[in-house]
């Protein structure tokens, strides 16, 4: 039997509905607040959230003191918390993620598959440079946030 193979296009109305085109949000909360308060926010695009977890960036951070409910830490379809005295070694950590990611070529990675009603395989192509300047982008944020005396939300 054969497997059609699908390459995810940001672009495609019907692709961004499948339940395996996955994007997030990173925001800039304060732990101690009396009610949920969202002081400031960072999209993460679909190509970055299959980044962060192809490239490990999720497996090393896990080693943060993140809260979430399910106590699975940081982890996909969940939300987790760090609070703010823990952002600056998340900093330290994403360097050493780039320094990993420096220098690679782009993959195409396996997000899915499906066998019934027919076999399907959902691929995303990742690109390393992208998603370099993506974690500056998080790395600033999230200095911005701990010089603010916030926590980070992460919902992946």
């Amino acid at each position: 039997m054969t497997v059609t193979h699908i390459r995810l296009d940001d672009l495609n109305p019907l692709h961004r509905e499948l339940p395996i085109y996955r994007t997030g949000q990173l925001g800039a909360v304060r732990l101690s607040d009396g009610e949920y308060r969202l002081y400031d926010s960072l999209e993460i695009p679909a190509h970055d959230h299959a980044a962060l977890f192809h490239y490990g960036v999720i497996e090393r951070l896990n080693a943060l003191p993140f809260i979430s409910e399910s106590n699975n830490g940081l982890d996909s379809w969940d939300e987790a918390f760090l609070p703010s005295g823990a952002i600056g070694k998340m900093i330290e950590m994403i360097d050493g993620c780039i320094e990993g990611i420096s220098g690679k070529t782009p993959e195409k990675v396996m997000l899915g598959w499906q066998d019934d009603p027919e076999r399907i395989a959902w691929w995303r192509e990742v690109n390393p440079d992208r998603t370099i300047a993506f974690l500056r982008k998080l790395k600033d944020f999230a200095a911005k946030a701990a010089n603010g005396g916030y926590d980070l939300e992460f919902i992946l």
